[in-house]
Parts: structure tokens; C-alpha cells; sequence
């Protein structure tokens, strides 16, 4: 047994570093070598951990705009397709709220107000099916723009919530922002998804459009695949820490 159990760690170490040094490097993973590594990984074992990525807005609903004119919701949206891509080599089992440039509320919703809470009350809904953990992606903004830097939100009332912030927040700080000085923020009902879902649940803001710089990485493929990765590895650690403590 102990060697079985060696065996399905050193298959995703080494899918791990492989993709490692893929993103690092900018290199694009081909879908047959993902499909590859990720059918291995599944065969190891019958149980894939569960993950749900939420893409923040999307449709009529663009989120905020950089100070370059770029819309939130299609920076979400790429950096949650890439951060599938990443888990799914890894062997998760990974569902989107969205995969494309829409909302996802019910057909048949007429007005932006009621629509807006359809899709709200759907995007609940995958998050509850999950056993895993949920990650809502976003990006901040503010009327200083001298603020920057990641942060991530959880439910005050969800300790594991808690906990998966913090690895996330850790691991933005330790590989992409090492003079991020932010730290984790509770939230009450402001925050629909983290404050109605028992599932461990995180809302990440990746950084701030509205500073200049920050918003020329986050406008950059090769900076929004480092970003995917951050997330990744804060999963990974709050999995670690979950099975092993």
C-alpha cells in the first residue's frame, strides 16, 4: 500500500513540474499532451478532487475597466480557462460557471436587475453541487490609483473558506507579488456566493485596474498564466493542508 501510495505522489509531482516550467516558460500545453497526463493521473485514482471556477461577470455585465479601457470580464474569463487547463492536467475535476462571454441566467429573464439575480442564484447553485473548494476570479479597482496587489475574500462564517484564502493569498505573495503586504478579508452578506454556499469558497481579486502598471500585467497572457498558477498552488497547499493536518 505504501507503494502504491508513493507512486500516485511521484505521478503528480511530475505532472506538476512539467507544467511548472511550461508556464514559466510561456510554452503552450497541447490538449493531447493534457489529455495524456491527465487520463494517467485519473487512473491512479477513481476519486478526482473537485473544483468549481467562477469567472467573474460576463455578457451585459463587464465589471470594472481598466484604466486602458480593457473590461474586467474577459480577463476573468482567461484566467479561469487557463487555470482549468492547470488543474485538469493535475487530475482535478473542474467545473466552470461560464466558458465563454455570457451571464447565466435563466432563458426567458427580461431586465438586467432580475437577470442579474438569475444568474447570481445559478452560479450558487454549481458552487453548492461541489464537493471540493470554489473560486470566484475577479479584479479590483479604485479612485486612488496608487493601490495594487492581490487579495482574497472569504466568508467570515466558513473556517475552511478561511483557510483557503490564506494559501491562496500566500502563495500570490511568495511567486508573483513578494511586496504584497495585503491580507485576507472575512466578508458578511455583501459577498452573495461566499455568504450562501457551504462550500469552501474564495473570491480572488486579483489585482487593480485601476493602477496603471498593475493593469498592463494583468492585461498580458504570459502575467494572467502566472496569475492562474498563484491560484493553483494556493489550491494545492489548502488540499495538502486539509488531507495531511
Amino acid at each position: 500500500m505504501e507503494w502504491i501510495k508513493m507512486k500516485k505522489i511521484a505521478v503528480c509531482c511530475g505532472a506538476f513540474f512539467v507544467l511548472c516550467g511550461a508556464i514559466w516558460a510561456g510554452d503552450i500545453v497541447s490538449s493531447r499532451a493534457m489529455n495524456r497526463v491527465t487520463k494517467a493521473s485519473a487512473a491512479e485514482s477513481m476519486v478526482r478532487p473537485q473544483v468549481v471556477l467562477d469567472a467573474g461577470h460576463g455578457g451585459m455585465d463587464g465589471g470594472c475597466v481598466s484604466v486602458n479601457g480593457v473590461a474586467e470580464k474577459g480577463l476573468n474569463l482567461d484566467i479561469a480557462l487557463v487555470e482549468r487547463d492547470m488543474l485538469e492536467v493535475l487530475g482535478f475535476d473542474v467545473t466552470m460557471t461560464r466558458e465563454d462571454d455570457r451571464s447565466i441566467y435563466d432563458e426567458g429573464i427580461e431586465g438586467l436587475s432580475k437577470q442579474k439575480q438569475s444568474d447570481m442564484k445559478n452560479r450558487l447553485e454549481i458552487f453548492d453541487k461541489c464537493s471540493g473548494v470554489a473560486v470566484s476570479i475577479h479584479q479590483n479597482q479604485f479612485t486612488d490609483s496608487r493601490y495594487s496587489g492581490a487579495q482574497v475574500f472569504y466568508s467570515r462564517r466558513n473556517g475552511a473558506g478561511e483557510r483557503l484564502a490564506g494559501a491562496v493569498q500566500r502563495q500570490f505573495v511568495s511567486l508573483l507579488q513578494p511586496d504584497n503586504e495585503r491580507e485576507t478579508k472575512a466578508v458578511d452578506d455583501e459577498l452573495f456566493l461566499l455568504d450562501r454556499t457551504d462550500t469552501p469558497a474564495v473570491m480572488v481579486e486579483c489585482g487593480f485596474l485601476s493602477n496603471p502598471e498593475e493593469a498592463a500585467k494583468l492585461e498580458d497572457a504570459a502575467y494572467r498564466r502566472q496569475v492562474a498558477f498563484a491560484i493553483m498552488s494556493g489550491i494545492l497547499s489548502y488540499r495538502g493542508e486539509e488531507v495531511g493536518g
